[in-house]
């Protein structure tokens, strides 16, 4: 396998320089996760046109000129399951990677699986079987072995052909505009995420008062700064359980804190976590955060219901040669039969997803006739792929 290693900022230039024309551009990158605030960049894999590469930013420092290509207009950027690749670009740039076309999402949309491993992908759609034995490989170490850097590659080498054989599916079903619309959907929820203070991820916090959230709310700010200072993952600075522990406790004397077993570890933090916590106490109650509303009805009935149309879900789709996780979830179906049935009426609530765009279309709607009694489900064959069959009902 021929490709280039690049480990200067010479080399990168150029390197940049040559594929800024490129119609495709597919990469992927090694990173490892566990021991700092953010992902550690440790590789990045590169297939344009005729050129395979790897960048090695460790050796070559700043990569901002190849997320600049990437932002660059004209040219389509091929991923697989992309999210930190997005966000490394994202991060490093402020911008988006242009043309972007995920093949994992891309697959769902004509009837695979979602989510499909890459090596599922290549073998479904290829007839070709990757090679094993590197993924536990620490990519920050050097050298890497000649077998470690081409195992990298060929994350990159079939990119672009599942991308062309992907494409002539969604034209065929004429489905490239509902991706469109997804990929757009799924990049402004990445950046919307990234932009949004993320404590209520804190596990633990359903049923806490407005006043215990607050508390929450100013130990997490705490934790993320401290985390960001030291580049540590932020629950090795303070554990979630703890968070909530002390939220629930509301109160500010660190005699208390320091009784709390498991607390050990941030002796010299309890000044600090106190402060915290009375800043949260003084909040006027109005300036606390609200727990988050509960999604749909929990009576019994309405459990059996969003389990049987859940299935109706899976049958429509597979119906339809489409993945039934990329059109919803449970979730989905129970936030649709809420909506329907006006289970949570608020005069500013958005549709939820399964009654907007196609999938109002494709699933939404037929959902809608089952609610209504404008159809039926029966078994039409039970030794079929798809044993089930949607049938008008008759008015007498």
């Amino acid at each position: 396998m021929e490709y280039e290693y690049i480990d200067t900022p010479s080399k990168l230039t150029a390197f940049c320089d040559e594929i800024g024309s490129c119609p495709v551009i597919g990469f992927d990158t090694e990173f490892i996760s566990e021991d700092s605030y953010r992902p550690e960049l440790c590789l990045i894999q590169v297939a344009a046109g005729d050129k395979l590469a790897i960048i090695d930013p460790l050796a070559a420092g700043d990569v901002t000129p190849f997320w600049r290509v990437l932002a660059a207009p004209g040219h389509a950027t091929i991923v697989h399951a992309g999210r930190e690749e997005f966000r490394f670009c994202t991060h490093a740039i402020q911008e988006r990677p242009s043309g972007w076309f995920d093949i994992q999402l891309a697959a769902g949309f004509v009837g695979l699986e979602y989510p499909a491993a890459y090596s599922t992908l290549i073998s479904r759609l290829l007839k070709k079987t990757l090679p094993k034995g590197e993924t536990r490989t620490d990519w920050r170490r050097r050298p890497l072995s000649q077998r470690q850097l081409e195992y990298a590659l060929q994350d990159v080498v079939y990119l672009q052909p599942i991308r062309d054989l992907l494409n002539r599916r969604l034209r065929k079903l004429d489905r490239m505009a509902w991706l469109d619309e997804d990929l757009e959907r799924w990049q402004s929820q990445l950046e919307d995420d990234e932009r949004r203070e993320r404590w209520r991820r804190v596990s633990g916090i359903n049923g806490l008062s407005r006043r215990s959230l607050a508390i929450v709310r100013e130990l997490w700010r705490w934790r993320d700064a401290e985390a960001q200072r030291r580049d540590c993952p932020p629950r090795r600075v303070l554990r979630d359980d703890l968070i909530v522990e002390l939220a629930r406790r509301k109160t500010a004397d660190q005699r208390r804190i320091q009784a709390l077993r498991g607390l050990e570890r941030v002796r010299r933090h309890h000044a600090a976590l106190a402060e915290r916590i009375q800043v949260a106490l003084d909040l006027p109650d109005d300036a606390c955060p609200a727990p988050l509303p509960r999604s749909g009805n929990n009576s019994a009935q309405f459990g059996l219901l969003g389990q049987f149309l859940n299935s109706a879900l899976g049958t429509i789709c597979r119906s339809a040669q489409l993945a039934p996780t990329v059109v919803g979830t449970v979730q989905d179906v129970r936030d649709l039969v809420a909506y329907r049935l006006n289970l949570e009426p608020s005069p500013d609530r958005q549709p939820p997803a399964l009654a907007q765009g196609w999938r109002s279309d494709v699933v939404g709607r037929v959902i809608d006739d089952l609610l209504e009694g404008k159809l039926a489900i029966r078994v039409e064959d039970a030794l079929a792929e798809q044993p089930l069959a949607f049938v008008p009902v008759q008015n007498t």
